[in-house]
């Protein structure tokens, strides 16, 4: 159950050192403010990555006992070396492939998970295994990005579709960026598979390029923006439409700096008792 497959050892130390501090904080600051405190908590982390942010959650949650699971072999290394080096911390780490949870129904206090898939459908798979296992009124925590992000990439691609007169193209990007729920889908989608008393809190975050091959080399475009225009454009290599995108930065940008909007929806749910 995994963000991007391809997370090997050099990747996951680098996804630890530079896209959690720099990129996928924004997204764990707002659900550590979110999180309902409690004692002796169970927490189930879905595509825990590196194990951010599960050291952060004991302020609020002392005693808990966090289980967190991810495709990458790689990244739950990292994510149980993290967790030895805080006395009295307990956590698992397994890897986990697929949308399916290896718990039982109902067997945690709380679940979260950041930066889930990009295409509703597997979206929708993973909160569903969510809600099994959070207890009745337990509480579920996702943040993601929301529609309206990545908007200035998108519209070079328009471009770049035009340019070169793609209607593949332009429609796959039309497509693309409606896979990004709104604030009230986002809501419905948790809604939906049984949660209730959704909060959402919307947060907009600028990031900032010097230059094409500066944005196109980033860990952030690399591993995060790249890999999930790539799912969403259902385009094996976007190889093409990058540079083209590169490129255009360096035209446009050349004497400024290229700054990429991010829309981060943080949503706290409590579990049906019914």
């Amino acid at each position: 159950m995994n963000l991007h497959p391809s997370l090997g050892s050099a990747n996951a130390a680098i996804f630890e050192m530079f896209i959690v501090p720099q990129y996928l904080s924004y997204f764990g600051y707002p659900l550590l403010e979110m999180l309902a405190p409690s004692l002796d908590a169970r927490v189930c982390h879905v595509q825990c990555r590196t194990g951010y942010p599960d050291r952060a959650m004991l302020d609020k949650l002392p005693g808990a006992h966090v289980y967190g699971c991810d495709g990458s072999e790689h990244a739950i290394e990292f994510a149980r070396a993290k967790a030895m080096t805080v006395a009295g911390f307990m956590a698992e780490y397994c890897v986990v492939e697929g949308t399916s949870l290896p718990f039982p129904a109902a067997a945690f206090s709380h679940a979260l998970t950041l930066h889930p898939f990009v295409l509703p459908t597997k979206r929708k798979s993973m909160l569903e295994e969510m809600a099994r296992v959070v207890a009745p009124r337990g509480q579920a925590l996702v943040a993601m990005p929301l529609r309206g992000s990545f908007d200035e990439v998108a519209d070079l691609l328009r471009e770049c579709a035009l340019r070169n007169e793609s209607t593949d193209l332009a429609n796959a990007v039309e497509a693309a960026v409606k896979l990004r729920p709104t604030e009230d889908l986002f809501a419905r989608e948790l809604e939906a598979v049984g949660f209730e008393h959704v909060q959402i809190d919307v947060q907009t975050h600028t990031f900032r390029f010097r230059s094409g091959r500066g944005f196109l080399e980033d860990p952030i475009t690399r591993m995060i923006v790249l890999p999930e225009f790539a799912e969403a454009l259902a385009m094996d290599d976007v190889t093409g439409p990058f540079a083209y995108v590169r490129d255009a930065i360096d035209k446009y940008w050349s004497d400024s700096t290229f700054e990429l909007t991010v829309n981060v929806g943080a949503a706290s749910g409590r579990r049906k008792s019914h």
